[in-house]
């Protein structure tokens, strides 16, 4: 594990170029850096695959990248001011991580699940000339912490990729379903599917996943 500004696994590439694209792995609340590094082997072999840890602990041997609080009522609310400033951290670790290997810095794409989903949302809408594709799995659209540009041609370029699970008993499915409506205005390419799984990545998903990242 290396030291910056965030901690993280690194799977460098079997096929080296002078430079190679990247794929940032964002876990979910509560979880760590090894939890979607399984996924690093059967990601494209021509990828730096890079798995992040979160800044915030959670006990007993979890991260979270922002803080998630219940009211008495069991109403949940985001630490909106934490959720930017982790999504501020992203973008500088992906500056760091281009300055340490050799990243083709017009190829970073992003694979969040959860909370690093909603994150993997709020980079590519604030920052889109640092992203080329998103794919966030099991996450929402957040309004709130992310900055749209006012020239909707910076998002030409940019692919996202949605998907949810039916039965998802953390994040409601028809939270997920919102964010088209979101990205449309801004003309960003959105393919978004659905699996009849709970709130976890079901096999046909990760298929479709690597599918997209490979298009």
């Amino acid at each position: 594990m290396q030291k910056g500004i965030l901690n993280y696994l690194i799977q460098e590439p079997k096929v080296v170029k002078e430079q190679n694209p990247l794929i940032i792995l964002i876990h979910g609340y509560g979880s760590n850096e090894e939890d979607l590094f399984s996924f690093a082997p059967e990601l494209p072999n021509n990828y730096y695959v890079v798995s992040v840890q979160a800044p915030y602990k959670v006990p007993p041997y979890g991260f979270a990248w922002y803080a998630i609080t219940f009211d008495a009522d069991m109403n949940k609310f985001s630490d909106n001011d934490q959720a930017m400033e982790s999504r501020d951290f992203l973008v500088k670790f992906i500056d760091e991580l281009a300055a340490k290997y050799p990243i083709d810095t017009t190829n970073v794409n992003l694979v969040g699940f959860s909370q690093g989903a909603i994150l993997s949302y709020a980079i590519a809408v604030t920052y889109p000339e640092k992203i080329n594709k998103v794919a966030a799995l099991s996450g929402y659209f957040n309004p709130e912490i992310m900055t749209p540009k006012t020239d909707v041609s910076t998002y030409n370029h940019l692919k996202i990729f949605g998907s949810h699970g039916t039965v998802d008993q953390v994040i409601p499915v028809e939270w997920a379903r919102k964010s088209a409506a979101f990205l449309e205005p801004l003309q960003i390419s959105f393919e978004y599917k659905e699996y009849p799984v709970g709130h976890g990545v079901a096999p046909q998903n990760f298929y479709d996943l690597k599918a997209f990242l490979e298009k």
